[in-house]
């Protein structure tokens, strides 16, 4: 089993990559945001908890989101490897993820940050707005406070992968076939 971690603020193009990943590898993606905007859509109690915080450009509790993932990862624990977008977004959360993946003697094998500069992010997420209908991206205040938390409370993450030798970045500003041949060759110096 293969674990790779996408890392990056909102609109960086982890998603884009993952389904790429997904469809070159066979891993499973769990994207925390993709897990709790279901939960929204489907008007369960979680969804319902979480959606006024999601609208906010806030994070979900930790308890919530490591749970969604502890679920995910039981339902699927066959898989060649899973790719995580939007999770771990806190040390805590990276701290849960080691623990729930050494029950499945695997680890986290590789943290990659796609770097691309904000203001290409924040075009992206507005156009993401109109062509998914993403609310939560139309709006410039909450895709700041966004920026904010991935600053304060995401962006700590990195130290922690990189103490255990995990941590690489790969520019993601190109075309999202350019950063996959980065991401490629990557895992192929891991592998």
């Amino acid at each position: 089993m293969y674990n790779i971690v996408l890392f990056g603020p909102p609109g960086v193009g982890k998603g884009t990559q993952a389904a790429l990943l997904v469809e070159r590898y066979g891993f499973k993606h769990f994207s925390t945001g993709e897990l709790l905007r279901d939960e929204i859509k489907r008007g369960t109690p979680l969804g319902k908890e979480v959606q006024h915080l999601i609208n906010a450009g806030s994070l979900a509790p930790d308890a919530v989101v490591i749970d969604l993932i502890s679920e995910r990862l039981e339902q699927h624990k066959e898989s060649k490897g899973f790719i995580f977008d939007g999770f771990p977004r806190t040390t805590a959360q990276a701290e849960s993820l080691d623990r729930m993946l050494a029950v499945h003697n695997t680890g986290i094998h590789i943290m990659m940050v796609l770097n691309v500069a904000e203001e290409v992010i924040i075009r992206r997420l507005q156009k993401r707005a109109v062509t998914e209908g993403r609310g939560d991206d139309a709006d410039i205040g909450i895709i700041r406070k966004r920026f904010e938390n991935y600053e304060k409370q995401t962006k700590p993450v990195i130290d922690y992968y990189r103490a255990q030798h995990k941590f690489h970045t790969v520019h993601g500003g190109d075309t999202p076939e350019e950063t996959f041949l980065g991401i490629q060759k990557l895992i192929a110096s891991y592998v």
